[in-house]
């Protein structure tokens, strides 16, 4: 592989990563807002 190629493929996978972790951020922060989550649903057996 050139160097070129190379250089592509690695700043289509940086913008990949990128984008994965802001949807996992907004997916994150949805289900904290609703409380869907197992640490919300952890939480009131420990009370």
């Amino acid at each position: 592989m050139d160097k070129k190629r190379r250089n592509k493929i690695n700043s289509w996978l940086l913008i990949g990563v990128l984008v994965l972790i802001a949807l996992l951020l907004i997916w994150l922060t949805v289900a904290s807002f609703f409380g869907d989550t197992d640490v919300a649903a952890f939480i009131p057996t420990l009370l």
